[in-house]
């Protein structure tokens, strides 16, 4: 039935309406999918990396490197994303982004060794960085006036969910190791702790593959097409989301833009990107983007589960700190989006970092607590190195036992069957660490040191690990232990401590800097300069991470957690100087108003 016997078309209209509404919340469903995606490239490694760090043999800075090789490949792919995007249009673009995601995961599952498990973490974050800019990109372009907002609220909050969707697989298979560990030998608790890391990340690929066919079947951006000159696709693609007064509008208002920049393409631009006016707002944002990752956010995420395991808790409740540490990025992350319109960004910002400070010091005083008991056994672990300059050690109660008397009375604070062993090691200008291994773990693999888990292969490696070195002497030089770390093993009281510490970090993190940070990124660009500089604000914020996450382990090893939380907590200091100090409430304001509050600080 096409008309009414009044001529109306009522029930034609409301069929249209109904396909708008299905068609748009498919388009939130796609991108909900791409926000998923991400949080699952960030957290996924969390719950999987005590299971790889307790099979693989991999050094402390082969694992850091692993964990930042999603931010790494981030890194270069959110540097070329937008050049991408305009070149091969947004739907080809999230369509690789996600195979690349699924293709990263037998990558990584069927892995054996540290090559490939580099290249699958690699690829992960190269899909995580397209996507991060690709879908964003594609909803505001593509959902209407009405509908944009939520569309961005439900990337950012899947995102998250992500986060905790990672965390809860993580639960899942500890409470399996757990359940294994009760019944089995040694042997067969390493081999399942093998699989279940590799697992892990298989569980991860359902996502990825609907995320694939998701793109497939809704259509290009229409303002990417109408810039192509095809004006009849862009109004078929705005005809799917809009009824057709709503796409005559748009189409109009994109003509419009392209007559005036047209008119205006003669024109010489005399402003230099190196005015004050676009300077000042520029660094501002590199600064705050710099300091947001370095509050540690993606390394608290990275390492939690194993941060967790050396504060006291056991597998089980590590996993379970994580699950709860994802939860409350989730939860808190809804109440920052519904305070950041109503009581602004600055304050948002200043409460959150005020708050991370706090909670960062808290926790490194936690650690400090027990680290001052402490204890260097360098002596007696050289003397165990062998003539072939490697050393294999297995960590458990008689070894650590032996070790602790050795120290006399100073050994008795620590006991033997809850005690942390970490090892600096190096080769003559080289030096690498291992992760801390607990005497209470009867599946940890042994102690592994090697001239190739601490002398680099080639020249090149050598170079960015330590220019200044001598490579050829490193190649031959004896095997030197710089320290032997034995630690106590807090009770499980002192964990959920700790765990309450991050929670207290993840409350403050998202409520401020997690939802104001990439809105004040975009509000505080001058329109002349925001699409490279937003680029490079996003690529320092990504090389700040990849950074941290890179010496996280190795620096633990040698300086303790405790060092590492006071770091962050100092960062943070600058975080909140600059908040508080030089950014400028953009509540309420237009851009055009902003970038005035801006040119008015330049002419002064």
């Amino acid at each position: 039935m096409t008309t009414a016997a009044n001529g109306s078309t009522h029930m034609p209209a409301l069929a249209d309406e109904s396909a708008l509404r299905r068609y748009n919340a498919f388009l939130l469903t796609v991108a909900g999918l791409g926000g998923l995606l991400y949080g699952i490239d960030v957290g996924i490694i969390a719950g999987a990396l005590p299971y790889l760090e307790a099979t693989s043999q991999l050094t402390a800075t082969q694992l850091s490197i692993i964990v930042a090789a999603v931010l790494l490949g981030s890194v270069f792919s959110t540097l070329f994303a937008g050049v991408l995007a305009d070149w091969m249009g947004r739907k080809p673009l999230m369509i690789l982004s996600g195979l690349t995601f699924v293709i990263s995961i037998p990558v990584i599952a069927l892995s054996h060794g540290y090559e490939p498990l580099f290249f699958g973490r690699l690829l992960q974050g190269i899909s995580g960085g397209l996507i991060g800019v690709v879908v964003p990109l594609y909803l505001a372009e593509c959902l209407g006036a009405s509908n944009r907002g939520k569309g961005t609220a439900v990337f950012q909050w899947l995102l998250t969910l992500g986060i905790v969707a990672a965390a809860l697989v993580g639960i899942y298979y500890s409470y399996r190791v757990e359940s294994v560990a009760r019944t089995a030998n040694a042997a067969t608790l390493f081999g399942f702790k093998d699989q279940a890391w590799r697992r892990i990340f298989w569980v991860s690929l359902p996502p990825g593959v609907l995320f694939v066919l998701g793109s497939f079947l809704v259509t290009e951006s229409p303002r990417w097409l109408f810039r192509r000159g095809a004006k009849d696709r862009a109004l078929a693609a705005l005809l799917r989301s809009r009824n057709p007064k709503q796409a005559a509008v748009e189409i109009e208002e994109m003509e419009t833009i392209a007559h005036t920049a047209k008119a205006k393409l003669g024109e010489k631009i005399h402003d230099s990107l190196l005015q004050r006016k676009y300077a000042i707002p520029f660094l501002l944002a590199c600064v705050i983007l710099a300091c947001n990752t370095a509050t540690g956010i993606n390394s608290l995420n990275g390492f939690n589960t194993s941060i967790l395991l050396q504060s006291g808790l056991s597998d089980l409740h590590a996993h379970w700190g994580y699950v709860l540490f994802a939860s409350v990025n989730f939860l808190l992350t809804m109440v920052g989006m519904m305070l950041v319109d109503r009581v602004g960004r600055r304050f948002l910002f200043i409460l959150g970092t005020s708050g991370i400070i706090v909670s960062m010091v808290g926790v490194g005083i936690l650690f400090l607590q027990t680290e001052k008991f402490s204890l260097d056994s360098r002596d007696l672990i050289q003397s165990m190195v062998g003539p072939g300059q490697e050393l294999t050690l297995r960590f458990d109660h008689a070894q650590a036992d032996s070790l602790l008397a050795a120290k006399g009375d100073a050994g008795k604070a620590i006991d033997a069957g809850r005690a942390s062993l970490a090892i600096i090691y190096s080769y003559g200008d080289f030096t690498a660490a291992t992760t801390f291994v607990r005497s209470d773990d009867s599946a940890a693999a042994p102690i592994e040191i090697t001239r190739a888990s601490c002398v680099p292969s080639n020249k090149i490696e050598a170079l960015f690990k330590n220019p200044f070195a001598n490579l050829e002497a490193a190649q031959t030089a004896p095997l030197k232990i710089d320290k032997a770390i034995v630690g106590r093993v807090p009770n499980a009281s002192h964990g959920w401590l700790v765990a309450c510490g991050l929670y207290m970090f993840m409350a403050f993190y998202a409520i401020g800097p997690g939802v104001c940070v990439w809105l004040a990124l975009s509000e505080l660009m001058p329109t002349r300069i925001r699409s490279n500089g937003m680029s490079v604000a996003l690529v320092i914020n990504q090389l700040v991470s990849t950074i941290l996450a890179g010496i996280f382990l190795p620096f633990v090893s040698k300086h303790g957690y405790s060092s590492m939380f006071f770091l962050f907590a100092s960062f943070t200091v600058v975080y909140f100087l600059v908040t508080a100090i030089f950014l400028p409430e953009t509540k309420g304001k237009t851009l055009e108003e902003i970038e005035a509050h801006f040119e008015a600080q330049g002419a002064r």
